[in-house]
């Protein structure tokens, strides 16, 4: 990656909580991948509780070959490393995240669990997910939302959802006008087939809904880099991390606390 489009990467990564790096996987690797997700989504039940997300299948690389195999794609490590992101180790897995045609839009969330934790006021990416879309996204069949800044920022829409996954969003209704809502600040981002989008793991974002005839795939890793200060940061650094007490246990939380600013706070 050339230098320029490396540090125009990262800058957006950083304050938008998102970027898309093309290419990334190769056409016999993203074949390869294909063919095992859908092995693997075929040989189980898939419970209700799997309603919005289509699917929530956790693979640990030791388990799948081809999921180690993707844990250390050269070509992902490079583009980490030109980002700036040397510092990130993935959590051992990926899960397959597939939407059934005719698939429900997934809602919006954040997945941030040390909203307790001052190191949530970090302006570097902390914790980030790494997906690889295993078709060609669009609206039409279930493209990722971001509402771009909203890892650093508070906003209303953070104060009217429910949290994630087990902890509420399994159960919201279809119609739930917040969990479902069109953010005027939300952008669609529809992908090439192989291409990696990085994104902060504290950014609130949902998925459209598959109107398709297919089902689409992605494969989500998570990746979490150490609780300190980045080597190459060079920008501010807020008090409550400067002050933070590493030997305190902060306890888990999906919901955003004081460490969470709007902008009227922040001013």
């Amino acid at each position: 990656m050339l230098p320029d489009i490396a540090k125009e990467k990262r800058n957006q990564l950083i304050k938008e909580g998102y970027c898309v790096i093309d290419n990334v996987l190769s056409e016999e690797f993203l074949r390869e991948l294909r063919e095992e997700s859908d092995r693997m989504l075929d040989a189980i039940d898939h419970p209700p509780e799997w309603k919005y997300q289509g699917s929530d299948l956790h693979v640990r690389g030791q388990d799948e070959p081809v999921i180690e195999k993707l844990i250390n794609w050269q070509p992902a490590t490079d583009a980490l490393e030109s980002l700036g992101l040397g510092d990130f180790t993935s959590h051992g897995g990926f899960i397959i995240l597939s939407k059934p045609a005719g698939g429900p839009p997934l809602y919006w969330h954040q997945d941030w669990m040390k909203w307790n934790d001052p190191i949530s006021c970090a302006p570097w990416p902390q914790y980030i997910f790494l997906s690889y879309y295993l078709v060609d996204t669009s609206i039409e069949n279930g493209c990722l939302q971001i509402i771009p800044g909203t890892h650093l920022k508070r906003i209303p829409l953070h104060e009217r959802i429910v949290a994630a996954h087990a902890e509420g969003g399994y159960y919201v209704s279809e119609d739930d006008p917040d969990m479902f809502c069109e953010h005027p600040d939300a952008v669609d981002l529809p992908v090439k087939a192989g291409s990696l989008v990085i994104a902060e793991g504290r950014v609130l974002h949902a998925a459209r809904a598959n109107q398709s005839s297919k089902r689409r795939t992605l494969l989500l890793g998570w990746h979490e880099r150490p609780v300190t200060i980045p080597n190459n940061w060079n920008g501010h650094v807020p008090e409550e991390i400067i002050n933070r007490d590493p030997d305190v246990t902060y306890d888990p939380t999906r919901n955003p606390g004081l460490h969470l600013k709007s902008e009227t706070d922040s001013s």
